[in-house]
């Protein structure tokens, strides 16, 4: 699975995987507890595949920051915890990013990287960001 059917819903917590869509929206399935919800067009929704991260020269994809942390963390879930506090996430993400830009991502940015790497970590889903520059590759050539 690919990070363009995995959505951040505003206000609701977690990841959510998109079932089908719908002529008004969506069903999704929530990664946390797996309940299923219908979100309307209305609602704000950002799919993975489209997040950057600032960094001092350009932006970067979030499944290129996310794979770094995978290949930090040798896969595993991350040393740190979401819940940490905001000197110990931006040292981390430093070591993840070096040139982010610490001006434009703030200490709730990095949180979110932390949570939702370790939500695709925990549902086996970090695989997709391999295969998607396989496929990338391959429409290429």
């Amino acid at each position: 699975m690919s990070l363009e059917k995995i959505l951040a819903i505003s206000g609701k917590p977690g990841l959510y995987e998109i079932v089908t869509q719908t002529r008004t929206g969506a069903v999704v399935e929530s990664l946390l507890d797996k309940k299923r919800l219908t979100v309307g067009a209305h609602s704000n929704i950002s799919i993975l595949s489209e997040i950057a991260i600032y960094t001092l020269t350009e932006e970067v994809p979030l499944k290129d920051v996310l794979r770094k942390v995978k290949d930090k963390e040798n896969g595993r879930p991350t040393s740190i915890s979401h819940k940490d506090g905001k000197d110990v996430l931006e040292e981390y993400f430093f070591e993840v990013l070096p040139d982010y830009d610490e001006d434009r991502v703030y200490a709730s940015d990095i949180k979110k990287v932390v949570q939702w790497y370790n939500l695709l970590q925990k549902n086996d889903l970090l695989n997709s960001l391999e295969s998607e520059d396989e496929s990338d590759i391959s429409e290429e050539e």
